[in-house]
């Protein structure tokens, strides 16, 4: 990083950055931090101040006067949509007399998907843009600053700067170089290898199942994965925490990056599975269905999951939070990450210890989870 004086600003929204100045600081292969993503959920109504969510990116200008590095920030009235669970800091920091809400909140909405969340054309401006959080949580009087699923790599800028690092689990699938899926069946124990293959046949039973991506998804695809969408967020959250603006608005600005899988009986779509595709990764993020069917949540999340992913040569599945059902369909736990500034020394004091139980817990129930997976000894 050249040797400038530093200038940070809040900006209004992610709409008013360009999408080459944002873009040109986000990592490619992510296409959860990328102009187009965040700025549907702005655009389409799903991340707003109405909903919560005030879109307030805070951005780290370079010499040249345009963004050198941006972390994708908002103004939070609770903690919904997070995966990053602080109820009970809210809960103590209010009994105690203080306002927790609003706080700053760097995420992806509605996405517990690890990657970078400080956006830098150049490391060196990391620092800095970490500086720039702390400064607006400290001027603006807000009880906390989170930075949560952290890519692994930041991690340690943050703890630099004095973080509190917090810990948590999620389930990802490994690809060991796998010609196929039976490829990958091979290196399970015959017990779950059979399993598996009695769930796949009973799920597809009648149907026909189709991948569909770029303008191969048509609205009338959307309007039926949209059907199946509400009734998951109804039952998950009460109410979808998306629009169906959303998704019209993701279909046209990065179409290529979406794979839509869905179930039809008699050519009526009835369930699907919305992932989209990074670089080296798969990332399932929705489903839902209109008829319940035995396992068919388990082929279209999971094991259309991993088809897709070994015929794209991508290294991982990443199916969202929590499920260790999933353990049995060969994902595997792996740590995850978020950061935490808390000005108030008592309060930052009490977060800190639990933090540092949190993190005990959370290894031994990995060493736990990781011996019970299906692959074979020794395999």
């Amino acid at each position: 990083m050249t040797s400038h004086t530093i200038t940070a600003r809040i900006a209004d929204g992610v709409s008013s950055i360009p999408a080459a100045d944002w873009d040109a600081c986000a990592p490619a292969g992510h296409p959860f931090v990328s102009h187009a993503f965040l700025s549907a959920l702005e655009q389409s109504g799903s991340a707003t101040a109405e909903t919560g969510w005030q879109p307030l990116p805070i951005v780290v200008e370079g010499p040249d006067g345009r963004p050198a590095a941006i972390a994708p920030a908002f103004a939070k009235g609770h903690s919904q949509g997070e995966y990053v669970f602080d109820h009970g800091w809210a809960d103590a920091w209010e009994r105690a007399g203080g306002r927790y809400y609003p706080k700053l909140q760097v995420a992806v909405p509605f996405t517990p998907v690890p990657g970078p969340r400080l956006l830098c054309r150049d490391d060196g401006y990391a620092a800095a843009l970490i500086a720039a959080i702390e400064a607006v949580t400290d001027r603006h009087s807000l009880s906390s600053a989170h930075v949560t699923f952290v890519a692994p790599e930041q991690v340690a800028q943050f703890e630099a700067a004095g973080w509190l690092i917090r810990h948590g689990s999620q389930f990802h699938w490994r690809n060991d170089g796998y010609a196929d899926f039976d490829a990958f069946l091979g290196a399970l124990a015959s017990r779950k290898r059979k399993a598996i293959r009695k769930e796949r046949r009973a799920a597809a039973d009648g149907l026909i199942i189709r991948h569909l991506t770029g303008s191969d998804i048509t609205e009338a695809h959307w309007d039926a994965f949209w059907e199946f969408y509400q009734d998951t967020g109804a039952r998950k959250w009460g109410q979808p925490y998306l629009t169906r603006g959303f998704f019209a608005m993701l279909s046209e600005a990065m179409g290529d990056r979406v794979l839509l899988i869905l179930a039809e009986r008699d050519g009526r779509p009835i369930a699907g599975a919305l992932n989209l595709i990074g670089d080296d990764a798969l990332y399932g993020r929705y489903w839902g269905c209109v008829e319940d069917v035995p396992f068919l949540h388990f082929e279209l999340c999971y094991y259309q999951a991993i088809d897709a992913a070994i015929a794209r040569g991508l290294s991982r599945v990443e199916a969202g939070a929590q499920g260790e059902h999933k353990l049995a369909r060969g994902y595997a736990p792996v740590t995850t990450y978020s950061a935490h500034y808390i000005p108030d020394p008592g309060f930052r004091r009490a977060v800190a210890d639990y933090v540092e139980r949190e993190k005990l817990a959370v290894a031994q129930d990995q060493e736990f989870l990781g011996g019970m997976g299906p692959f074979r000894k020794g395999g």
